[in-house]
């Protein structure tokens, strides 16, 4: 993509630069690392190391039913690679990744943090309400805990909290008044993560203990500075994004983005531009790349930065998305757990996945064709994608899939590469 060296100034949509709505699917992902050359065997931290140079960071989340969310962005775009590379990079020395509040709960590439101490040193305005509350109503419970983690850490709340009284916040997660002082610790930054225990609780610890020193001894950036190279990161790995999505990225506050914003504008670092068939303006990095021609086929997780922003989703893919894993079972449309399908630069199907890890089985409860897709070649690929998701997954076989307007398709398609398919 060209793109001019002189600053570049916004102004009517006649001015700008007209990008395609397929330059502009091509564009993102090749900022999200789908276009970069595939492993020639089995992945090792130097192909981890890229995929995380440019996303920056990988949700978390707490549902297992296939497999947790910040192992299948690398999966993704790497293929079946070793799970220990990614456990290595963030609970092992030294430390590549830390836990913190990026998008939503994050790990994030260690050399941010710096990035993220205005978020921790203004907690209390952005922090919920369980934690700001603990910290205003029981400063010395806080101070005990944080007591017990200095002098006993890496510690679960579960090995500090006594039996103090429990609330519920609007997750309905039921938290004691220890976790929350714990939470309030970790989001103003006085505790870190040291690591995970077996069921996915967190360990606490002290930062200085966990984190790196060249980190740690980092000078602390103005809080501006800090928005203009997060809003320039999301750039980056967005490629090509409008207003929201480059805000959402590392969920920044509406005043600091907008004037980080301007300024990236004014160095020319991001170009507006116009998408064809978008209304809003979007914003073009100046080293983002136009490739001919996406070759992808893999299942996406719906925790993956390419499709986070599901306004973003439906302009660049026609494809409306919407996580149902909240939604009550009678009202889901296409099921609880829904990857879609990357087939070249388009979604052509999207599945219902869950692994049976006792059985051994790979259970499809649906499988769906995207409007357009050709159902033969799209069933044979996504069973191919299946058979390689299966096997990273240590499972043994793959069940029918048991509804979808693809599912009849998709079967058929298994039988005939899996005989682990019924």
């Amino acid at each position: 993509m060209s793109i001019p060296a002189s600053p570049v100034v916004p102004g009517p949509a006649a001015r700008r630069e007209s990008v395609s709505a397929a330059q502009a699917r091509r564009i993102a992902l090749a900022a999200q690392g789908f276009t970069d050359r595939a492993p020639g065997a089995v992945p090792d931290m130097r192909h981890v190391r890229r995929v995380l140079r440019r996303l920056h960071l990988l949700q978390m989340d707490s549902v297992n039913v296939l497999q947790r969310a910040h192992y299948l962005p690398l999966y993704s775009r790497l293929g079946p690679y070793p799970t220990t590379l990614l456990e290595r990079a963030a609970y092992r020395r030294p430390r590549e990744l830390f836990e913190f509040w990026g998008h939503e709960a994050s790990l994030i590439t260690v050399d941010l943090q710096p990035l993220f101490r205005w978020r921790m040193a203004t907690a209390e305005a952005y922090a919920w309400g369980s934690m700001t509350r603990v910290v205003r109503e029981q400063p010395d419970l806080v101070a005990w805990v944080l007591d017990e983690v200095r002098d006993r850490g890496p510690l679960t709340a579960a090995q500090i909290e006594h039996d103090a009284p429990r609330t519920k916040n609007h997750w309905g997660w039921n938290w004691s008044v220890v976790k929350q002082a714990l939470e309030w610790l970790f989001y103003s930054g006085a505790v870190t993560a040291a690591d995970r225990t077996s069921s996915f609780a967190r360990r606490y610890d002290l930062p200085e203990r966990v984190l790196p020193r060249a980190v740690l001894d980092a000078p602390t950036p103005a809080a501006d500075e800090s928005f203009r190279a997060l809003v320039e990161l999301s750039g980056r790995a967005l490629g090509i994004a409008a207003e929201a999505e480059l805000r959402d990225y590392f969920r920044l506050p509406v005043a600091g983005f907008r004037r980080a914003l301007a300024e990236l504008v004014e160095a020319g670092v991001l170009q507006p531009v116009t998408v064809q068939g978008w209304k809003p303006v979007a914003y073009l990095h100046r080293d983002a790349r136009l490739p001919r021609r996406v070759h992808a086929a893999t299942l996406v997780s719906p925790f993956d930065p390419l499709i986070w922003e599901r306004g973003r989703t439906q302009r660049l893919f026609d494809l409306e998305y919407r996580i149902e894993i909240y939604v009550p079972a009678a009202q889901r449309r296409h099921g609880y757990y829904v990857l879609p399908f990357l087939l070249g630069d388009a979604f052509a199907a999207r599945v219902d996945l869950k692994a049976d890890r006792k059985a051994g089985v790979l259970q499809i409860p649906a499988a769906w064709l995207e409007p357009g897709a050709d159902p033969a070649g799209t069933a044979s690929a996504l069973a191919a994608e299946l058979r390689r998701l299966a096997t990273w997954l240590g499972l043994e076989s793959i069940a029918k899939p048991e509804r979808g307007d693809l599912a009849g398709t998709l079967s058929a398609a298994l039988l005939g590469g899996a005989a682990g398919v019924p």
